[in-house]
């Protein structure tokens, strides 16, 4: 999922207290699952930043909340079209995919971000979350017993651990496990360890962000005759 965390409400005050109208826009999905912007948590915010900016001397701004199913679609935000015209502005506590969607179908809207999008990540305990993709664009997790020393290994190594990991624990913070001493023992567990023998070639980076925004085309999926765009 994409784990994003909340900014701090004097930093939202600050941004929407110019306005007269405000509409907190949660996202049922990624956020919601990390407790970040789901309805639960707009209809907190919505209450905080009423209370701060009445606290300010601006509490004539009206700030209402609502949430949709997902930003990061435009078939989503449909329910939102008419509503948003009551509001000169937007705080979206989506992902910064969705902060983006929304500015695109609102031009004439100012839409704020509620959220810092951290890293795709999954939960590793009750209430923590941990990156495990970097999102790169070309994915060797078949090369390294499923765990991706791109995003796990503080220095992307890709042919075997640093001199500095000690006891299964990483030099540069000893509470991050030593990726590739995970490597190593899933591999050892699987009985592939041989298959590190080779030398990994370097990592391709084409596919990813440094080339600009990117993009999937599924050509069997697009309305046809109306090509990627639809």
């Amino acid at each position: 999922m994409i784990v994003a965390d909340r900014k701090k409400v004097p930093e939202i005050r600050d941004m929407i207290k110019k306005h007269k109208r405000v509409l907190l826009v949660g996202c049922g999905t990624c956020v919601t699952v990390c407790l970040a912007g789901g309805e639960r948590e707009t209809g907190i915010l919505g209450s905080a930043l009423r209370m701060a900016l009445k606290l300010d001397g601006h509490g004539g701004v009206v700030v209402d909340e609502c949430t949709i199913e997902r930003q990061c679609e435009d078939a989503f935000i449909d329910p939102l079209a008419l509503r948003a015209e009551g509001y000169d502005a937007i705080c979206s506590l989506g992902c910064g995919a969705g902060v983006q969607a929304l500015a695109e179908r609102f031009p004439n809207i100012p839409v704020y971000p509620g959220l810092n999008t951290q890293f795709i990540g999954i939960l590793e305990s009750q209430g923590v979350w941990t990156e495990k993709c970097a999102g790169c664009g070309s994915c060797r997790l078949g090369q390294f017993a499923g765990i991706c020393p791109i995003t796990r290994c503080a220095k992307r190594l890709l042919n075997g651990p640093c001199g500095g990991s000690r006891d299964g624990k990483c030099e540069v913070n000893e509470n991050l496990e030593c990726a590739w001493q995970l490597i190593y023992d899933r591999a050892k567990a699987l009985g592939i360890l041989d298959t590190f023998e080779e030398l990994a070639a370097p990592q391709d980076w084409s596919a990813s962000l440094d080339g600009g925004p990117r993009k999937v085309v599924r050509e069997d999926q697009c309305i046809a005759g109306l090509g990627p765009k639809a």
